[in-house]
């Protein structure tokens, strides 16, 4: 019995944390968030070359193209590719209603798990056994747990980085997008050669190594400290807060942190936890962040990023008329400019800001697709090279921009009681906006050619406004500085872009008397709640078993002298 207890504390705790503390921890933390984004990665760049394969058109007949304008197996190709985001969509509107009452880390390890049933399912599809449609389901199984890891682990990570360098850590998850993609194209090309269906079943199979790893990492590694202060389970987040920053619990930095991050929960104390916070106004002002965060998702999928990343190789084939095989070498190497072109991100995410980013990429997208559509009206040889200069060009200006901001930008701006839920409403705004773009790209080029370009020019364009009048700067402010900059926008009529811009960064004896002065405690009794916790009156956390609280079992593996004062908590339901 005690070997049982001791496996499940070591594996399935809130607060394990590989004994690691400090930086280290902190960077395995980002090391977890960047496998789950290179698997999301790798999903998007997967079907890119499979779709055309020999092998995958032969086990699966109907994505077979049998003449240049067929629309049908366009239609087909794009919905076995795109059925992969309607899964991704049920994931993220799951977590959008029961992300907060679960909690950040069991929703990442069921997501791995529903990932690796859906990869299963999908490379043991045969020919003559219903062969498409299980390819289908598998493919909806694994984008649901896409899905609860892309709606997760942005908010998981967020609250817990360091506001100074939070920004280039959530950055991590951006370009590690890019190199699973980068990944998927040049094994889908490497596969290429080989007359089995080992051309496409390894492929698909590989999706199984990267969430094996995630979820053998995220069960190691502990719960956002913030959901567990807004559970009540203040000694847990305490002790790993103080395991973040490497200093013992009862530092005077961490008893401050812990009680600003309360009072942050206390404001929004008496409001009832349902979806209609999620659009309130007033001085919370959740359904405009909700509004700007949703924003993010839907430009980035139609200002042409996934039409360009899904069927690069198709593009080049179909649209600028390149042979196959080159086709496919070019992809992969679209695939790695666009892996090497977020490395500029990491130094312009915290110097440039979040808002000029978002403006720099956006308006080098639009130029891109303007050139690649002026190139493409009338059909040359030397057009067709100028054509794909601008894809060339776009992939470029998205991977140093448009690829990070709209995961790091939405847990920034969401206020403490709905940050999942915020968060994971622009990751549905995400599947929906990808679902339609894939479904439609290929129909859409096959149709119009150019047009499908001008189109994708003008969206870009029009995003331009929507982020300068509409996106406060967040870099380098805490998520409570975040709650103070939209209550000040309401109080004085002004948009909260001109608010972050005129605000000093705040201390946080700051952020509590702004937060004070701006009324955002409905009653200052409230506060009163976290000496009664302090005194370990702590009331049952909403989750699953498995996932239960075992504070004394954690803190005695990592020899914290706070195990004792947990010995007779009462145990949880």
């Amino acid at each position: 019995m005690i070997e049982k207890k001791s496996l499940k504390s070591r594996f399935f705790s809130r607060t394990s944390h590989f004994g690691l503390t400090g930086k280290t921890l902190r960077y395995v933390i980002t090391l977890c968030a960047m496998t789950g984004f290179s698997l999301f990665g790798y999903d998007q760049g997967l079907m890119a070359s499979l779709i055309t394969g020999t092998q995958f058109n032969y086990e699966f007949p109907a994505t077979k193209s049998k003449s240049d304008n067929d629309t049908h197996a366009s239609t087909v190709q794009g919905a076995v590719t795109s059925c992969y985001e309607i899964g991704c969509f049920f994931g993220s509107l799951f977590v959008m209603f029961y992300g907060e009452k679960i909690g950040r880390k069991p929703l990442i390890v069921i997501g791995s798990v529903i990932t690796i049933v859906g990869a299963v399912i999908s490379t043991t599809a045969f020919r003559d056994y219903w062969a498409l449609g299980q390819f289908v389901v598998g493919r909806v199984i694994t984008g649901v747990g896409t899905g609860l890891n892309t709606s997760t682990i942005p908010v998981w990570q967020s609250e817990m980085s360091d506001p100074s360098i939070r920004g280039i850590l959530v950055n991590l998850e951006g370009s590690t997008i890019a190199i699973g993609t980068m990944l998927a194209y040049w094994i889908d090309f490497g596969f290429s050669f080989i007359d089995s269906s080992v051309q496409w079943r390894f492929p698909v199979s590989m999706q199984i190594l990267f969430a094996l790893i995630l979820c053998f990492m995220i069960v190691n590694l502990p719960e956002s400290p913030r959901w567990l202060i807004s559970q009540s389970r203040t000694e847990e987040a305490r002790y790993l807060l103080g395991q973040l920053d490497d200093v013992d619990p009862n530092d005077d930095r961490i008893v401050a942190e812990v009680a600003m991050i309360h009072d942050a929960v206390n404001r929004s104390k008496q409001e009832k936890n349902s979806m209609s916070v999620l659009f309130s106004g007033g001085k919370s002002q959740n359904m405009q962040r909700a509004l700007v965060a949703a924003s993010t998702q839907f430009f980035q999928q139609f200002t042409g990023c996934n039409a360009a990343i899904y069927y690069s190789t198709v593009l080049f084939h179909e649209t600028i008329q390149l042979s196959p095989r080159l086709s496919m070498i070019l992809g992969a190497v679209f695939s790695t400019v666009y892996a090497l072109s977020t490395i500029p991100s990491f130094f312009l995410i915290e110097r440039l800001g979040r808002r000029k980013l978002f403006l720099l990429g956006a308006t080098g997208q639009a130029i891109s697709f303007t050139i690649t559509f002026a190139c493409l009206v009338r059909q040359t040889e030397e057009n067709a090279k100028g054509a794909a200069v601008g894809l060339f060009l776009f992939i470029v200006f998205f991977g140093c921009s448009m690829l990070s901001l709209p995961w790091i930008y939405p847990p920034e701006i969401a206020s403490m009681k709905v940050r999942a839920s915020t968060n994971a409403f622009s990751t549905c705004t995400n599947w929906l906006c990808n679902f339609a773009v894939v479904m439609f790209t290929p129909i859409f080029i096959n149709k119009s050619g150019w047009g499908c370009y001008l189109f994708f020019a003008c969206i870009n364009y029009l995003y331009i406004p929507v982020i300068f009048f509409f996106y406060p700067e967040t870099a380098g402010r805490s998520l409570e500085e975040i709650d103070i900059i939209y209550a000040k926008s309401h109080e004085e009529g002004t948009q909260a872009w001109r608010v972050a811009a005129h605000l000093p960064k705040l201390s946080l004896q700051e952020v509590d008397d702004h937060a004070n002065a701006l009324g955002l405690y409905e009653d200052d009794l409230e506060k009163e709640d976290f000496a009664a916790e302090e005194e370990g009156k702590e009331a049952g956390a909403h989750g699953y078993a498995l996932f239960a609280r075992n504070t004394s079992t954690s803190n005695n593996e990592d020899g914290s002298s706070e195990s004792e004062k947990d010995q007779n908590a009462t145990p949880r339901a």
